[in-house]
């Protein structure tokens, strides 16, 4: 596969440094006091719901936005009032925006073609633009005749041939949509590998983040909550909202995690850690916690079951179990059953700085 738009990068620089970033709108203030660093060559997601200011940011980074204070740096030049061609970065969006009337080889070379490249090296590049999205054989075609994902890779083709040092990505699986978006997601990786540039990708979709990420700014109401692979931000989260946002936890009270963990602040115990065994199951060994309750309801969702527990304790529980079991094999737990959660202490993170005030100064 060709790979002659890879650049050589050194990964101990950053791609893009955002300094002091405030964003406004009117009153409405969009990003607040953000500083940020993406590295050279990583693949840098930024994810939170929609509103969370996430798409300013890229905006502002493509030039399309400016931002109201602060310094925009890419490879160590101030781009902060740069017009968009002015800057070595390139997008991809959502919607393609991909030339109805032009065949893909022209929707690919139309950049080139703007810059003044000339024809012969224009088709040569084209070519290995197609190939290394694995989309030669659609050349002749129009976007028309294209599926969804295809389209989807000729617009990734189309900013890659212009030979960015920064790609930046407007969450450009969201059209497609679970399979097809999940073939693409191994796909862009793949692509980000080969070309060895630094890929910045927009998504309010949680497991696509942690799918594709090398690291995940996670963004709540136009800052950033944390800044971690995806692994930190989901084992080990450093506030609630990412807690709550990265996949599905149990949030455990300060007054049970003074009880089962010796701490008040906030515990972040994720569904698959929990082991349901029966009412009459031996006890738990040391270092195990456990908790009687009753099964309110069961959710069977191919993969996985995920039950509802209401526990003795007064908090509702989330639990998981791989189905693992031959599918012939009879359901054992059922809705109103007694069970009790074990799992180990440590299986429990706790959220730095939740401890109740109170609680905290005693």
């Amino acid at each position: 596969m060709a790979n002659h738009s890879a650049p050589t990068l050194n990964s101990t620089e950053s791609a893009v440094s955002l300094r002091g970033i405030l964003k406004q709108f009117g009153d409405f203030t969009a990003v607040k006091d953000l500083d940020m660093e993406i590295r050279n060559g990583e693949f840098f997601s930024m994810l939170g719901p929609s509103g969370s200011g996430k798409t300013t940011v890229l905006r502002m980074i493509a030039g399309f936005e400016e931002p109201t204070a602060g310094q925009i740096v890419l490879h160590g030049t101030d781009v902060t009032r740069s017009a968009p061609f002015d800057r070595e970065v390139n997008t991809v969006f959502q919607d393609y925006a991909l030339f109805p009337h032009l065949s893909i080889a022209e929707n690919v070379g139309y950049g080139l073609k703007v810059r003044g490249v000339a024809k012969a090296e224009r088709t040569k590049l084209v070519g290995e633009a197609l190939e290394q999205v694995r989309l030669s054989q659609v050349a002749t075609r129009k976007p028309s005749q294209l599926s969804g994902g295809q389209r989807q890779r000729i617009a990734l083709a189309r900013a890659l041939i212009l030979r960015p040092k920064v790609l930046l990505l407007d969450e450009p699986l969201g059209a497609l949509d679970k399979q097809l978006r999940e073939q693409m997601q191994v796909e862009l990786k793949q692509i980000q590998r080969e070309v060895g540039i630094t890929f910045i990708f927009v998504t309010h979709d949680q497991e696509e983040a942690l799918t594709l990420s090398d690291r995940v700014a996670v963004f709540n109401n136009g800052k950033i909550e944390q800044v971690a692979s995806p692994r930190e931000v989901y084992e080990f989260p450093e506030t609630e909202f990412v807690a709550r946002f990265l996949g599905v936890t149990n949030i455990i009270s300060p007054e049970l995690s003074q009880h089962y963990f010796g701490s008040s602040d906030l515990h972040s115990l994720r569904p698959e850690r929990i082991s349901l065994v029966d009412a009459s199951a031996p006890a738990a060994t040391a270092g195990t916690v456990e908790i009687a309750g009753a099964i309110a309801e069961t959710v069977y969702a191919g993969a996985h079951t995920r039950y509802l527990i209401d526990g003795e304790d007064g908090q509702r529980y989330i639990a998981e179990s791989q189905n693992a079991h031959l599918p012939t094999t009879s359901i054992t737990i059922a809705r109103g059953d007694n069970v009790r959660l074990q799992f180990p202490r440590e299986f429990a993170t706790a959220i730095p700085g939740t401890a109740p005030a109170a609680a905290a100064a005693a």
